[in-house]
């Protein structure tokens, strides 16, 4: 009996000793896309990184919410308030958006040629810790975050990025650009044929999306966020050509092209430019994850569109290029030149393809104010009358996007806002 006790006790201690292996071995090993995450380094599409864990309720496979159950009630996230960007900001932006009613975040992660993650073709924005190309000190990854952060609560997240532009126009912001931005490394290197890559128009620097080179590094710096982070969707806005004359000086290609046979004039060659980039960008997400959706926010006023080289018509209209369009009609049922319902009503014309989603932008920002010669003071609820037309049927549009989230809880838009909540949960 003494033996068979002793045996008894040794078989407990192994198999003690078996489960508290097997428990550390799983807190390891499931941290594992945590930690990786944080760091910024490849983690499959659609991979839990295990800080919060999915809701369950609305959601796909992935842990996002779907798309297809509700309309879109989105608001952009600009670069303005995400100066410092830490959790705790990333927590109240995502508890504020869900308490005004929105299901979609558009989270600005390169506004300049940088990166508000850890990205192997861009540098850290300047966001991050007040200076470009210096890395948070802990480790901090802003996107990463946001992610989880958004999918926790059922909210959908796009990453948001600007493909052209490095500097403001202004040639103050950001400060600086880091010695590895590929602006400075092209321009300070001893190759003169990288020099016209990026192109200075009044005081502000943009990629030139006529070189192949350029056009590449725009895809696969998108294509690694798609491969690294559990994102919705990838999202431009409307910074395309900054000029639709020669003032933007991209010359050394255009003669280049001419001396190669090209018939195209300048406006066609542009706009021909852009399109491979955007169905270069396409296919990158596509390839990468085929759940994720890529979408642009173009200007509101079409003409305007198409002279910056941003061929909305054809987006709207053949597939390959977008997975939706959000134009930005900014502008009250009485404005002159593009009033709000007529406006929409051309857009909903416009975008024809199958599959291919309309959802209307709207100015959030210029409630209260004296924009547009004070139109907007005639009424506080003009946008909760733009998202009632939205919903009626007249147009085929899936929802809005409300520029910005600056303006959910401000008191100019105090009074819009109050309208606006009573019919953003219906």
């Amino acid at each position: 009996m003494k033996k068979t006790k002793k045996a008894s006790k040794t078989g407990s201690v192994f198999f003690y000793i078996v489960i508290v292996a097997l428990t550390a071995g799983i807190i390891i090993f499931g941290s594992l896309p945590y930690i990786m995450s944080r760091r910024g380094e490849n983690v499959s599409p659609g991979e839990n990184t295990g800080e919060y864990p999915r809701n369950g309720d609305g959601v796909d496979k992935y842990g996002r919410p779907d798309a297809d159950k509700s309309e879109m009630r989105g608001v952009w996230v600009a670069y303005p308030t995400l100066n410092g960007v830490d959790k705790k900001m990333i927590d109240e932006i995502i508890v504020k958006s869900k308490q005004n009613g929105i299901n979609t975040i558009f989270f600005h992660v390169r506004p300049f040629g940088d990166a508000l993650y850890k990205s192997d073709y861009y540098p850290w924005s300047h966001l991050a810790t007040g200076t470009q190309g210096t890395a948070p000190a802990d480790g901090f990854d802003p996107l990463a975050y946001a992610v989880e952060a958004a999918h926790r609560e059922g909210i959908a997240l796009h990453a948001w990025l600007n493909p052209l532009r490095i500097m403001l126009p202004n040639g103050v912001y950001p400060p600086s650009l880091s010695e590895d931005n590929p602006y400075n490394v092209w321009r300070n290197d001893d190759n003169p044929d990288n020099d016209s890559w990026v192109i200075d128009y009044q005081k502000g620097k943009f990629y030139n999306p006529a070189v192949p080179e350029v056009r590449e590094l725009i895809v696969k710096g998108t294509r690694e966020i798609v491969e690294r982070y559990n994102v919705d969707g990838i999202h431009w806005d409307d910074y395309f050509y900054p000029a639709h004359d020669e003032s933007f000086d991209d010359s050394i290609s255009y003669k280049a092209y001419k001396e190669q046979g090209g018939k195209m004039p300048l406006s066609d060659w542009r706009t021909q430019n852009i399109n491979e980039l955007v169905s270069g960008v396409y296919k990158a997400v596509k390839s990468a994850d085929s759940t994720c959706v890529f979408g642009i926010s173009p200007a509101g006023n079409i003409e305007n569109c198409l002279s910056m080289g941003a061929d909305v018509k054809k987006w709207g209209s053949e597939q390959g290029f977008v997975d939706y369009l959000i134009p930005q009609i900014y502008w009250s049922n009485d404005h002159s030149t593009c009033p709000y319902e007529p406006t929409c009503r051309r857009w909903n014309e416009l975008v024809k393809a199958k599959g291919i989603r309309l959802y209307i932008g709207l100015a959030l920002y210029k409630a209260g104010s004296d924009d547009d010669g004070g139109k907007w003071h005639k009424a506080d609820d003009i946008i909760m009358n733009q998202v009632l037309f939205i919903r009626s049927g007249e147009i085929n549009a899936k929802g809005f996007v409300l520029y910005s989230y600056a303006y959910l809880e401000s008191e100019q838009t105090a009074e819009e806002m109050k309208n606006l909540r009573s019919v953003l949960n219906n």
